[in-house]
């Protein structure tokens, strides 16, 4: 948990849950590497083991990189070594991708470890394409295992879902209803608060009564979303493409809904499309239209709507230069508002 906002993940082992926790943080960030821990030297990265905060696991999983073992990152941390085992499991999955050839039964345990196809490619440089065409002949592929939120007692009528690479797949159900995906807003932050989950939710609610079976997508444990009454599926997954590609081949949804979720759902929109899933609601375009600023001010143009003067900037030089030109004050807003960098600044 940070700040406001946490994940949850499910998986059938923790080293997949760690790998699916962490694509769901949406920090621009899918594995146990951050590039900046390896500028440092050896002394300086075990000296960041003392410290305790939000990327201790990057920095357990660095050190084991340089060579220290489970035991000594244990005496270091007092973390059970058990979880570092774990950490350790999947750094040794990352060097037998960078220096074994890839052969199918490396592929499969890389999948069942919760690797995505993207860091699979890029750590084995073989094309995305390539290792889809490779898992799909060998039928290395998502399924879903449901959690019973009625303890086997009777039926659960409610049940939520987690993908795994397990043959057995739980999630088939009737086809008698046209199902819509609702892809929910993942972890609350800076920019991604509640009010895209209170939207989501209401969504839900108004196609259960024009008849449709609703299905949410969301990661986030603390909002209603992902109370497992609210949608009559639920699946607590990454909000990614592969992942939300992996719900689609299963469910086979007549539309998706995306504009309540926030820039996570909305970037996964050109995405659904190629999966040939119905946007239902805003077109993709005009979407974009209202999000960058130049395209939405040519909008007002075309419109004849007054607005107060502006213009368009993309340096901090060229920001002071328009504002001394326009008078103060200004005020200063991005496009893709929500969108966040790696640093965290707006874009």
């Amino acid at each position: 948990m940070k700040a406001t906002g946490e994940v949850m993940a499910i998986a059938e082992n923790l080293e997949a849950g760690i790998m699916k926790a962490i694509r769901s943080l949406e920090e621009n960030v899918d594995t146990l590497y951050l590039p900046k821990y390896t500028e440092l030297s050896n002394e300086e990265i075990r000296e960041e083991l003392k410290k305790v905060n939000n990327e201790t696991m990057w920095i357990i999983a660095e050190n084991l990189r340089r060579g220290m073992t489970v035991e000594q990152i244990h005496e270091a941390t007092t973390i059970d070594t058990f979880f570092i085992s774990k950490i350790n499991n999947l750094v040794q999955m990352e060097e037998k991708l960078k220096k074994e050839n890839l052969s199918i039964e490396l592929l499969r345990k890389a999948k069942k470890y919760g690797f995505t196809d993207v860091v699979i490619s890029r750590f084995t440089k073989i094309s995305q394409e390539e290792i889809k065409r490779l898992r799909e002949e060998n039928k290395i592929e998502a399924s879903f295992k449901m959690v019973d939120t009625c303890a086997a007692e009777f039926d659960a009528e409610t049940p939520y879902y987690y993908s795994s690479y397990d043959e057995e797949n739980e999630a088939l159900g009737k086809e008698n209803k046209k199902k819509v995906l609702v892809l929910g807003s993942g972890p609350i932050r800076i920019g991604q608060g509640i009010e895209f989950d209170y939207c989501s939710v209401h969504s839900v609610w108004a196609l259960k009564k024009k008849g449709y079976e609703t299905i949410i997508v969301n990661n986030n444990p603390e909002t209603v979303s992902t109370d497992f009454d609210i949608a009559d599926k639920l699946y607590f997954e990454p909000l990614t493409k592969e992942d939300v590609e992996n719900i689609v081949k299963t469910e086979k949804p007549y539309g998706a809904i995306v504009q309540f979720g926030g820039q996570t759902a909305i970037k996964l929109t050109k995405a659904l499309k190629e999966m040939g899933v119905n946007i239902l609601g805003t077109k993709e375009e005009d979407m974009d239209r209202a999000e960058d600023r130049e395209l939405f001010d040519e909008a007002l143009n075309n419109c004849g709507i007054l607005r107060p003067k502006g213009s368009t900037v993309y340096t901090a030089e060229e920001a002071i230069k328009v504002a001394n030109n326009l008078g103060y004050p200004v005020l200063v807003r991005p496009s893709y508002v929500l969108r966040r960098t790696r640093n965290g600044n707006c874009i």
